[in-house]
């Protein structure tokens, strides 16, 4: 007798005339997308039935989701376990370029340098785990730049079956982000030179070197052809300019000062510290002529540290010549630019006199070989003091002679003077102590030139447990920690270092980096008063040595 027909039945069997298929084994199936398709794949059936009903549901469900399906924006795929597209929406196959069907995924998008967070994220996707990958298309010039997220199907029993590539353009992101890393690389190097040899040069140099920097960033990253950057005369309010590309004489020879009204949009921004876009020239009230022919402007204040030190101002010749990513762009640029301004004035404010520079010479070559010394002796004496008395009155006179090599040359440098610079209040830190806690050599031979150049002697580690070892032994006015030592807790090596020179004024240093121990903020629960942001400023590193503001003569 032969086998009796299977027929599938999506929904319930009292849906159906009683005896519809008397020769016939029917198999209900909830009308469940899913379970139906997983009944269906296993095959064995000779045909499906349905209610009426149900068959317009699913027809009107079908028709919904394949509208939806169609009209993604994102592409869409379906592949089998090898990777081979089964079906495509309209975006997958323009970001495919041609019919997708039949072919491998990575074969369909175009060949491209492949960047996974996995080796093979096809196979990462086949043991049932999503797996992400980017394509750089170099031979697609309108979508360089893919993004692709595969995820398994699994069926029932848990075997994949299918993958689900669901894929993106993201060359504008792509885009975005390498502008954002051209414009950090392009502030880090608007100096140009490092501290050292920035130190070597006068300040008209160092003005130029700035100027022709900043032309040349902001023309080739920003593309702005009219551009004016004045500097804030904080004694005065007036804006003075530093540079301008196609500005008219009258407008760049025009005296501004940082005010609500009658300065123009620069004076306005420089006031009130927030951008200003200038849609339309004719009709602003801020706005006073600049460029020949100028129909829209973009002014941002240069700000280091939340205070106005100048501004940047750009013209178009179109109305509403500048956007939202045009503001962003610039407004992340004047940032870099402010921390090279401010770099400048603090390396120029450290140019003292010839003896500092006669200091410095020395210095240069001996201060860190003496700190690494001192370092080094401070340990052992910390380790053998109780057990060797021998070994520590040697270790004592070790300590003893290299702090007084370091007195020596200071006080000689300061002799070659002719008329004593501590009369004239130039060295406010004449006889202070400083510890200075800094894991990068360059910033701890700029902080001995700041530090001696203000009359202090400075003495650094590089680790907090070399510095703590160091402030047992010897009596500093002030310590300055980076927030983070490379081998103790920042907080941690404040509370040790706190602990074993109660006397000493404790304070922490950082750059832009974040905080992520939050050891600001547990010192600052502690009683700690200063924190110096890295480049430091003159009158920064006096007040916190000093517990106070610098005193009114000292050039700051």
């Amino acid at each position: 007798m032969p086998d009796r027909p299977r027929l599938l039945l999506i929904g319930p069997p009292d849906g159906l005339p009683s005896g519809a298929w008397p020769e016939a084994d029917v198999e209900p199936v909830p009308a469940d997308p899913s379970a139906v398709a997983e009944r269906l794949r296993h095959g064995g059936f000779a045909g499906v039935v349905a209610p009426p009903g149900v068959l317009a549901e699913w027809a009107a469900r079908s028709a919904r989701d394949q509208l939806i399906l169609r009209n993604l924006d994102n592409g869409l795929a379906i592949l089998d376990p090898d990777g081979v597209v089964l079906w495509a929406n309209p975006a997958f196959s323009q970001c495919a370029g041609e019919n997708p069907i039949g072919r491998p995924l990575l074969d369909a998008l175009g060949t491209g340098v492949l960047a996974s967070d996995s080796g093979d994220p096809l196979a990462v996707a086949r043991s049932g785990q999503p797996a992400s990958l980017r394509l750089h298309r170099t031979g697609n010039p309108e979508q360089p730049f893919l993004e692709a997220e595969i995820r398994p199907v699994p069926d029932a029993a848990g075997t994949v079956t299918q993958l689900l590539a669901v894929v993106r353009n993201v060359t504008a992101q792509v885009a975005q982000q390498q502008k954002l890393d051209a414009l950090h690389q392009a502030g880090r190097e608007l100096a140009g030179l490092d501290p050292e040899q920035l130190a070597e040069m006068n300040v008209p140099s160092r003005v130029e070197l700035l100027k022709i920097n900043l032309r040349k960033f902001i023309h080739d990253l920003l593309n702005y052809d009219t551009i004016e950057v004045r500097l804030l005369d904080r004694k005065t309010g007036e804006l003075k300019p530093l540079l301008e590309d196609g500005m008219l004489p009258e407008a760049a020879n025009r005296v501004l000062y940082a005010r609500p009204t009658d300065n123009g949009v620069t004076g306005f921004v420089a006031y009130t510290g927030k951008s200003y876009l200038c849609v339309d020239t004719a009709n602003d009230p801020h706005y006073i002529a600049g460029a020949a022919g100028a129909r829209s402007s973009m002014t941002v204040p240069l700000q280091f540290h939340d205070e106005v030190i100048g501004t940047l101002n750009v013209e178009s010749p179109r109305v509403n010549g500048f956007g939202a990513s045009d503001l962003q762009f610039t407004e992340l640029f004047s940032k870099e630019i402010a921390v090279a301004l401010h770099t400048l004035d603090l390396l120029s404010a450290q140019l003292v006199c010839t003896a500092a520079q006669s200091i410095e010479a020395v210095n240069k070559e001996i201060a860190l070989p003496l700190d690494e010394v001192l370092a080094g002796a401070s340990v052992l004496l910390e380790k053998w003091h109780r057990t060797d008395p021998e070994a520590t009155a040697r270790l004592r006179r070790i300590l003893d002679a290299a702090r007084l090599v370091k007195d020596c040359v200071s006080r000689v440098g300061r002799n070659l003077v002719e008329t004593p610079t501590a009369a004239t209040g130039d060295l406010p830190l004449l006889g202070k102590r400083v510890l200075v806690i800094e894991s990068d050599e360059r910033l701890r031979r700029s902080a001995h030139l700041l530090l001696e150049r203000l009359g202090a002697t400075a003495e650094s580690a590089a680790t907090g447990e070399d510095a703590v070892a160091m402030a047992a032994d010897a009596d500093y006015d002030a310590v300055f920690q980076e927030v983070k030592p490379p081998d103790l807790g920042g907080y941690e090596c404040y509370r040790r270092l706190s602990a074993v020179r109660p006397t000493a004024l404790v304070s922490l240093t950082t750059g832009f980096g974040y905080d992520l121990a939050h050891s600001i903020v547990k010192a600052r629960a502690d009683g700690m008063k200063y924190v110096l942001f890295k480049p430091w400023r003159q009158e920064q590193v006096v007040r916190a040595v000093l517990d106070g503001p610098p005193p009114a003569h000292v050039p700051v």
